[in-house]
């Protein structure tokens, strides 16, 4: 296989793309890198596709290789022809190569094996060719043996059979239609083991569904019904179907040895075949449902790491608690930690509101506080109800936020948070992580395991290596597209830039402790162990605010520095420009001819631009600010059906979104009440973080459970459709004229002083 061939063809690229992109791969260059920097290279391939293209690489060499390893070791056997040569450079899968293998693997003992060692291989060549003129008991009898414990007909007889089973079972070609049967016209069926138990599983206690139509997030509840012991799941398939192809390839008369190949065939799929394509087809199904639910997860991640942070603020963390109390930190704008305190403020043996508020008051008088971040978990529902109660009695705007703390506590009891705070106890660590969630969410949750920051569904049930690469990557990308600040980030922070490691990312706070604030990216060089190489993939990515050199603030790489400046320079400008906050575009530049001029790339030339007139720019700024509150708290008995609410998407999965509507328990938009338009996922329409308009439809107090909608009624929709058909002509003309949104400033541009 010509791998490269192979990429081209499956991501629909030039040959020149993927060729390219596997070079910078093999060279050891970062994704975040290659996406940024190297898109006159790649064809401008964004991170997600870039690490796609690698997965699959990776893949297909793997692939590759294991070929070569049956190859040989079927060459050693002396057994290779040109028709399994052919098979094993077809396959285009692991399964296909190890279904060809399967014959000339090494076995364990089996029926067959021992009946080859007594001497019945002939006997079921004979049988296997249904000769008209073969008499079975005939032939049988030859090879009736005291010696080799064969003691009859009979007994020879089926120790043929159990060859001929075996063999017909080790046939690859028959077995790839037999799971391609399975996956098409089988059904997974499942029962409950105890009907009388009680399980969140009870909806499969008498279930069954095509193997086609079984949605991935179905699969995986049954895999964990079944692993926890609540259901039985089997693959069922009308047994008819798979024996009309085995009988049609091995079935080649209607007589005595016919016959006796029918029923070995029928032994040796019930025994033999069933068995593992039921393996195979459940163990493909739930790879396939995990895979996506990690894109899922992924997706989710990513939308929540690129949360719009709080700027300019400072906030009071709180963590809820009933015993041992609430307990609070201050930090400032910064994200140092100012104050710390315990308070009482909910039911327990030491409940004292009015001290609760009294110390909360004072922090908030002498510290500015702004914005109060809680916790969401136990005791969140009244810690939120005193909040807002104490907001009401404060002389100044005071707002507050419940954020979630799924892996706040591993977060706390890490010994990274005992290196961060070692004079802090464990419960006042988790309220500084906190209060920094609302602050800059990207900084603050890198810090914690990201399949503990609970989005997604079914996480734990995934396979671990797999998912941790995938939300490695989505960290890794994230935090390169925002750019890290080279004086203040944590060595957890520092640690997800390109090319920089964990060692490298603590020499680097080490370095910066004993020498003071980085002035230069340069400096970087200084840093033991961060090489050439490393310098190359991480700096573009570091800021350096007040530095030396303006374009250290920005994602200008320094091999474009000379024509950065340059562009600057020809355009009757200085760095000081640069520096003075940014310097605006127009369009009656060409940009093709200052890219031939300057020797660059046009896509590097847009990007140069984009940062010189933002330069320290932070894409999350963009982005709506989150959803404060500040007045009165509702619970879930408070809701009723009809009520219109404002919420935060807190969580995607396969069958809709949660989202919290303030009332301590997320309510659920089922994916048929996201929009008024058909949708395969909810995230075509939806994201975590995103702050949403939605419509109370049920509410079961008793199991707390609350259902809403998102979709429009009548005389919405037909607003939202009035608007759409006058924006028409507006877009329609724009695109006439060659105009695409996403791709603004893209042919020409003018640099002038603002």
């Amino acid at each position: 296989m010509d791998i490269n061939k192979e990429l081209a063809k499956e991501f629909n690229l030039r040959q020149e793309q993927v060729d390219n992109t596997i070079g910078l791969i093999d060279e050891g260059a970062t994704i975040p890198f290659i996406a940024r920097y190297r898109k006159e290279v790649t064809g401008s391939l964004d991170d997600q596709i870039l690490r796609e293209l690698s997965d699959r690489l990776t893949y297909l060499r793997n692939l590759e290789k294991r070929k070569e390893e049956v190859r040989t070791a079927i060459t050693e056997q002396e057994k290779m022809t040109p028709e399994i040569e052919n098979a094993i450079s077809a396959a285009v899968t692991l399964v296909e190569v190890e279904d060809i293998y399967r014959p000339f693997k090494p076995k364990r003992r089996t029926r067959a094996s021992i009946a080859r060692e007594k001497g019945l291989e002939p006997l079921a060549v004979i049988i296997m060719a249904q000769d008209n003129a073969s008499d079975p008991e005939a032939e049988a009898a030859a090879f009736v043996s005291e010696e080799k414990e064969v003691p009859d007909t009979a007994a020879a007889i089926q120790g043929a059979l159990d060859i001929i089973a075996e063999d017909i079972s080790d046939d690859a070609e028959l077995r790839k239609k037999l799971r391609s049967a399975a996956s098409e016209k089988g059904e997974i069926v499942s029962k409950a083991s105890d009907p009388e138990a009680e399980s969140v599983y009870t909806n499969y206690y008498e279930y069954s569904e095509p193997v086609s139509k079984v949605a991935n997030h179905r699969v995986l509840a049954l895999d964990r019904g079944e692993k926890e012991g609540f259901l039985k799941v089997s693959l069922s398939l009308d047994e008819s179907v798979a024996t009309d192809i085995i009988f049609g390839k091995y079935i080649k008369a209607n007589n005595p040895c016919g016959e006796l190949v029918r029923s070995a065939a029928e032994d040796g799929y019930k025994r033999l075949i069933f068995p593992s394509i039921e393996r195979e087809v459940r163990s493909e199904m739930t790879a396939n449902a995990a895979e996506e639910s990690i894109k899922v997860f992924a997706s989710n991640l990513r939308q929540l790491l690129l949360q719009p942070p709080l700027k300019n603020s400072v906030i009071l963390g709180l963590d809820p608690g009933y015993r041992t109390g609430c307990k609070v930190a201050v930090i400032d704008a910064t994200g140092k930690v100012l104050d710390t305190n315990v308070v009482y403020c909910t039911p327990g043996p030491k409940t004292n509101v009015e001290l609760s508020k009294k110390i909360i008051k004072d922090l908030i008088q002498k510290h500015n506080v702004t914005t109060i971040s809680i916790g969401n978990g136990t005791a969140s529902r009244e810690t939120e109800q005193f909040a807002a109660d104490l907001i009401k009695e404060l002389p100044q705007p005071v707002s507050y936020m419940v954020v979630s703390e799924a892996g706040a506590s591993v977060y706390s009891a890490s010994k990274l948070a005992a290196e961060e705070f070692p004079e802090y106890d464990v419960s006042l660590r988790s309220a500084v992580s906190i209060a920094r969630r609302l602050q800059d969410p990207l900084a603050e949750l890198v810090k914690i395991e990201p399949k503990a920051i609970g989005v997604g569904q079914y996480q734990h049930d995934m396979p671990q290596a797999r998912m941790n690469d995938a939300l490695s990557g989505v960290v890794e990308d994230c935090v390169n597209s925002v750019g890290v600040d080279l004086n203040t980030a944590s060595h957890s922070l520092l640690s997800y830039v390109a090319g920089i490691n964990s060692a490298v990312a603590k020499n680097i706070v080490a370095y910066r402790e004993e020498n003071g604030k980085f002035t230069d990216r340069r400096e970087l060089m200084k840093v033991p162990k961060l090489g050439k190489k490393a310098f190359e993939q991480c700096a573009g990515f570091l800021r350096v605010r007040d530095g030396k050199n303006p374009l250290d603030n920005t994602a200008v790489h320094p091999e474009s520095y000379k024509a950065a400046e340059a562009l600057i320079s020809e355009c009757g400008f200085t760095l000081a420009d640069v520096a003075g906050g940014g310097i605006s575009v127009s369009d009656s530049v060409n940009v093709n001819n200052i890219s031939e001029k300057l020797g660059i790339g046009v896509p590097t030339l847009t990007d140069i631009i984009g940062e010189l007139k933002k330069p320290g720019r932070d894409l999350r700024d963009e982005l709506p600010p989150p959803l404060l509150r500040s007045g009165d708290v509702m619970e879930i008995k408070d809701l009723k059906p009809g009520m219109e609410l404002v919420g935060t998407v807190r969580n995607i999965i396969d069958f809709g979104a949660f989202v919290d509507i303030g009332v301590h328990e997320d309510g659920l938009v089922h994916i048929s009440q996201i929009c008024n338009r058909y949708i395969k996922h909810p995230l075509e329409a939806v994201k975590v973080g995103e702050v949403v308009k939605v419509r109370v439809l049920d509410v079961d107090v008793k199991r707390s459970r609350i259902s809403l909608t998102m979709r429009l009624d009548d005389e919405e929709e037909k607003k939202e459709q009035k608007k759409n058909r006058n924006d028409r002509p507006r877009r329609e003309k724009r695109e006439q004229r060659g105009f695409d949104p996403s791709k603004i400033n893209n042919s020409a541009f003018r640099i002038k002083k603002k």
